[in-house]
This record gives structure tokens, C-alpha cells and sequence, in this order.
């Protein structure tokens, strides 16, 4: 982050993460409401647009500023995918542009996946 490691800095970097989320959560509900575009579709265009972040080198500085109200949510991951396939495209070539990717978000998906099935154990899940 770029506040000092004083109380106020913290108390700024939690501001400055809520403000970038809150932005992204208004434009999302902005696209809701002013367009037909369903929740899955405005997912994927959260996702593209932190690929196109990162593909020009936008996001480190937004990123920097922002930190976990602009990484946390989708965008952070369409810009890991994308990061991912850059450094290993470059390393190994096309194949390792696929497998990038993967590699670079493989920790998140699979920590996901064991903190779901966590949650299955606690709680009893009930049909409608």
C-alpha cells in the first residue's frame, strides 16, 4: 500500500479498499439497472476487464492503490489469469500462455474448494 504503517495508514488503506470495491459494486448495479445484461455476463465483463488491465499495465498502479477493493473480487482474478499467461508465455511459448493461468490462480481455486467443502460439513444445506 502506499499509506505508512501508522494507525491512520491502516485506517486509509481499509478506507481505500472499501472506496475501490465500492466503486466496482456501483458499477455493477449501475449495468443491472441501465441495461439488460444479466449478473453472468456483467461477471465476465469484471473478469475481461482486469485481463485488459493487466494486458496494458494499468492494474499494478490501481492495484497499489486500491489493494484488496480492486484484487478481491473478480477483476483481481481476470488480472492473475492474465498475468500468469504473460510470464509463462514468455518463459515456454503458446503452451505455456494456456497452462499460465492456470498455474498463477491455482492456489486461490483450490483454497475456494477446500474452504466450500468446509462449509458443506458445518452447514446442512436445505431445498426450496
Amino acid at each position: 500500500m502506499i499509506f505508512p504503517e501508522t494507525w491512520w495508514g491502516f485506517l486509509l488503506s481499509y478506507l481505500t479498499a472499501f472506496a475501490g470495491g465500492g466503486l466496482l459494486c456501483a458499477g455493477a448495479q449501475l449495468l443491472i439497472v441501465k441495461t439488460n445484461l444479466t449478473p453472468a455476463r456483467i461477471l465476465v465483463i469484471f473478469l475481461i476487464t482486469g485481463i485488459f488491465l493487466q494486458t496494458v499495465g494499468a492494474y499494478e498502479p490501481i492495484n497499489s492503490v486500491f489493494g484488496a477493493g480492486i484484487s478481491v473480487p473478480i477483476v483481481g482474478f481476470g488480472a492473475a489469469l492474465a498475468k500468469g499467461a504473460i510470464t509463462y508465455a514468455e518463459q515456454y511459448g503458446i503452451l505455456g500462455a494456456f497452462a499460465g493461468g492456470l498455474i498463477q490462480t491455482a492456489f486461490g481455486i483450490g483454497a475456494a474448494v477446500v474452504a466450500s467443502y468446509i462449509v458443506t460439513l458445518i452447514f446442512n444445506a436445505k431445498a426450496k
